[in-house]
């Protein structure tokens, strides 16, 4: 099963945010407050706490970031 091309934007952004809230909030818990017993639970929950503000903002900014890019590069 394919999704349609139109929907590309949204499954950019939807990848792109779920991918990047992970690593950087498994980075953020990590380093300030170690890897523990509950760290796995503590992650999971933050992941689901910011996705839904990564998500829009990704769907939002990604557009004008591609635009700047091509003006700025060759």
């Amino acid at each position: 099963m394919r999704i349609p091309a139109r929907f590309a934007p949204i499954v950019f952004s939807a990848l792109l945010s779920a991918i990047m809230v992970a690593i950087v909030s498994a980075f953020v818990l990590a380093t300030s407050q170690g890897l523990h017993s509950g760290f796995l639970a503590q992650w999971l929950q933050s992941c689901f706490t910011t996705w839904p503000i990564a998500f829009p903002t990704v769907a939002i900014v990604a557009p004008w970031v591609r635009g700047v890019v091509g003006r700025i590069t060759a």
